[in-house]
């Protein structure tokens, strides 16, 4: 069948991104974050919640393979997992765009995790409280590459409330990294972490200075 360049024009086939999809003329400084956890605490709902752009997402089906090897306790009913990365990107001002990439949280799949914090300002750690140790690796991690971080707890709603000393305790944090609660689920919950996360890392701009 011949394919005409014109018929490709008439269709609308290449007609651009959307309208919503375009950076916005006043952007001035774009900053890479990650959003960092273990399988299955809410990292692509997070990126797909507060993206105002339509995300990328690299889910594939679960299949048996994971049997033993990844643990999904907490979220059995899970059918799909990241197997490379979720994008998506928010306009915090005017000027300032954050670009959010989320990592796997499977382990087997953090081998990625290097080129994904290749020039990241910094990271959102998403927990869950039902499995405060698949944070553990995660966190240290970050400490090891320097990648200032907040934590997010992500509230799901039968995970039991911890009060946010016994929490940095449990995760060994030091007493000026920030911790906040979230639903991963809810823009404005999402956008405030992010928030949070900006404002620390301004922090420690300013200490530097």
């Amino acid at each position: 069948m011949d394919f005409k360049s014109s018929d490709t024009l008439t269709s609308g086939a290449f007609a651009g991104p959307r309208e919503q999809d375009v950076l916005p003329a006043t952007a001035t400084a774009a900053v890479k974050i990650v959003i960092v956890g273990g399988f299955g605490v809410g990292k692509t709902t997070m990126v797909g919640s507060v993206s105002e752009i339509r995300p990328l997402t690299t889910e594939e089906t679960m299949t048996q393979a994971g049997i033993g090897v990844d643990d999904n306790y907490g979220s059995e009913t899970k059918t799909a997992t990241t197997v490379a990365m979720d994008f998506g990107r928010i306009s915090i001002s005017d000027e300032l765009v954050l670009y959010l990439f989320g990592t796997p949280g499977q382990e087997r799949f953090w081998f990625l995790w290097n080129g994904l914090f290749e020039g990241a300002l910094g990271a959102v750690v998403l927990i869950d409280t039902r499995r405060l140790e698949v944070s553990f690796d995660v966190i240290g991690r970050l400490e090891e590459r320097g990648v200032p971080f907040i934590i997010a707890v992500n509230d799901f709603p039968d995970a039991p409330r911890h009060p946010v000393e016994a929490l940095r305790t449990a995760l060994d944090l030091e007493k000026e990294v920030p911790i906040v609660h979230c639903d991963a689920r809810q823009r404005s919950s999402s956008r405030d972490a992010l928030l949070t996360l900006m404002h620390y890392l301004h922090s420690l701009a300013m200490a530097r200075a």
